[in-house]
C-alpha cells in the first residue's frame, strides 16, 4: 500500500483525497518506482476540475522522481536503484509508490537532484518541443512567451537566450516581469499596467513576433493573434484563463496567413526514442548550466490542496514540487 492522491469526481481542491493504494504487481514493460517528489503542474488543475476528462476515480500527478526499485520483463534502459525521473501518462506521480509503464522514465544524470528532476521533466520536455519540434525556429527570432514567469515560462526564457532567440515575456506583476528578465526574457510586459499587444508592437517596430507561445488561453488569444507578423505560427499549449472560444478559421488568412495549433507533450513524447532523446536534450541544458532550475515552493503530500489552490490562484513563482517520500 502507498499513500496516493486521488479523485472520485471533479471539482475543486476539496476533491483531492490523501489515501492508501495497492501498487500491484510489475508487468511487462512496467517498473515500480519509489517517489521521491512529484511535480506541481496547471495539468492536474485540469484534470482534477474536469476540463481534461479521466475516468474515476483516477490518481493524479503527472511528472515524479525517484529510486526504481523493480523492473519488468522487457525493459531494459532501466535497473533496480536507478535514480529516475519522468513526465508520462498515465497520472499518479502524487504518491509514495507506484507501478506505472517503463518507456518515458529516464535515468538522472549526476548532479541533478531529485528534486530538479521532479520540477523539470514536463516543464522542461515542454519548452523543449516548443523550441525544437513545433516549428522551425532560428537564432534571431522572436518569441511572444505569455505568463514568463512561471514554471515553463523561466525555463523558456533561458532556453531562448541559450539559443539566440529574442523573447518577450508577459507576467501579472512588475516583480514577475523582473523574474523574467533576470533569467533571459529580452522584455516582459506587466499585462495588468500595459497593453501587451501595444507593447509588442512598439518593442517590434510594429512588425509583431515570429511565434506566440501561449498556455493562458481565453484571455490573452486575440491580442497574441493580432502580435503575429505575417504567416506567423501561434502555439496554445495550455488554458490557465479558460479555453479558447471556437474561431472563423478563415479570420488566419485575414491577418496574414497565420498558422496554429494545439500540441501536447504526450503525443511528442509517446515514443520511447523520442522521448529519451529529448529528455537527454534537456538534461543537456541543465548540466551544462544553460538552464537551471528556480523551485520556488515545496509542499507535503498532505498540503497538496493548498498546493493546488495557490498554482490555481497564481501565487507561485518558478517550480513547485510535492515532496512524497524520505
Amino acid at each position: 500500500m502507498a499513500k496516493t492522491v486521488i479523485i472520485e469526481e471533479h471539482g475543486g481542491s476539496e476533491k483531492l483525497i490523501l489515501s492508501n493504494q495497492d501498487i500491484g504487481p510489475v508487468g511487462q514493460g512496467q517498473v515500480r518506482v519509489r517517489h521521491k517528489f512529484a511535480g506541481l503542474n496547471f495539468i492536474d488543475i485540469y484534470q482534477r476540475s474536469g476540463l481534461y476528462q479521466l475516468p474515476l476515480p483516477t490518481a493524479l500527478g503527472m511528472e515524479g522522481s525517484g529510486i526504481v526499485e523493480e523492473v519488468g520483463e522487457g525493459v531494459t534502459h532501466l535497473k533496480e536503484g536507478d535514480r529516475v525521473a519522468y513526465a508520462s501518462q498515465p497520472p499518479g506521480s502524487y504518491s509514495e509508490e507506484r507501478v506505472m509503464p517503463a518507456a518515458q522514465v529516464c535515468v538522472l544524470p549526476d548532479g541533478v537532484s531529485f528534486e530538479e528532476g521532479a520540477a523539470m521533466m514536463l516543464k522542461g520536455l515542454t519548452v523543449q518541443y516548443l523550441f525544437h519540434r513545433t516549428t522551425p525556429l532560428q537564432k534571431g527570432d522572436t518569441v511572444l512567451f505569455q505568463a514568463a514567469a512561471g514554471g515553463v515560462g523561466l525555463l523558456a526564457c533561458q532556453w531562448a537566450r541559450s539559443e539566440g532567440i529574442t523573447l518577450i515575456g508577459t507576467a501579472g506583476t512588475d516583480e514577475k516581469c523582473a523574474l523574467a528578465v533576470e533569467h533571459g526574457a529580452a522584455h516582459c510586459i506587466n499585462y495588468n499596467s500595459k497593453d501587451f499587444l501595444k507593447e509588442v508592437k512598439d518593442i517590434t517596430n510594429n512588425e509583431g513576433v515570429d511565434v506566440v507561445m501561449d498556455a493562458v488561453g481565453a484571455d490573452t488569444f486575440e491580442g497574441s493573434i493580432d502580435a503575429l507578423k505575417p504567416l506567423g505560427m501561434f502555439i496554445s499549449f495550455g488554458n490557465a484563463s479558460g479555453s479558447v472560444a471556437p474561431i472563423n478559421i478563415g479570420m488566419l488568412g485575414q491577418k496574414g496567413s497565420l498558422k496554429i495549433t494545439r500540441p501536447t507533450l504526450f503525443t511528442h513524447i509517446a515514443k520511447h526514442d523520442a522521448c529519451q532523446s529529448m529528455a537527454g536534450h534537456l538534461f543537456d541544458k541543465v548540466t551544462s548550466g544553460q538552464v537551471k532550475l528556480r523551485i520556488d515552493q515545496t509542499f507535503a503530500l498532505s498540503d497538496i490542496k493548498l498546493a493546488h489552490d495557490q498554482l490555481e490562484a497564481r501565487q507561485t513563482t518558478g517550480c513547485s514540487v510535492i515532496s512524497t517520500g524520505d
